[in-house]
């Protein structure tokens, strides 16, 4: 079981497009693989973060959750729901499991122990996660265009931007003034 959990990470890392097409991964353990990835993705940023400012590594776990979630829910709703492809009929739990997959990336960021490698290792593996974002998307909803896949993925990407600017914006205002001096 662990040796399947590593070899899905491997495969992600690398970028195969063929683990988003092969039904055995998306059986029941899938969705436990998924979620283990995410949660040491979030403990993953909240360690190389903690070179630079403490962070709360049981938060940063929680957190990663939502984000899996909130990235899964923005993907099927725009590429199954607003834009689908005749082939685009899949299940939220494939699209779940494939986002969880994508971010297998994140876990090279137990990488970053000096805060000179932090933002580097932050921006490639960021990268890396929206390729295997991507990839994932393009082939879990069987699209014939890598272009309808950026922008699925791209779309999400900005209203979850948009979102995490929004509570940050309300959440400066709801701070005293005197407490930001």
């Amino acid at each position: 079981m662990f040796a399947e959990c590593l070899n899905i990470i491997a495969r992600s890392l690398k970028l195969e497009k063929n683990l988003y097409k092969d039904n055995a991964n998306f059986g029941e353990a899938g969705i436990y693989f998924a979620g283990l990835i995410m949660i040491l993705d979030g403990v993953a940023g909240a360690v190389a973060a903690n070179t630079i400012v403490k962070t709360a590594i049981g938060l940063s776990g929680l957190t990663a959750i939502l984000t899996w979630l909130v990235w899964s829910i923005l993907i099927f709703v725009i590429g199954v729901k607003l834009f689908p492809d005749k082939e685009s009929k899949v299940s939220f739990k494939k699209v779940l499991i494939g986002v969880g997959y994508a971010h297998s990336p994140g876990l090279l960021r137990f990488l970053a122990v000096t805060p000179n490698l932090l933002i580097p290792v932050i921006f490639i593996t960021q990268f890396w996660i929206f390729a295997g974002l991507i990839i994932s998307t393009k082939q879990i909803l069987n699209l014939k265009s890598n272009f309808k896949a950026f922008g699925i993925v791209i779309l999400s990407f900005l209203i979850i931007a948009f979102i995490s600017i929004s509570f940050v914006m309300n959440s400066l205002k709801a701070t005293p003034a005197s407490v930001l001096s």
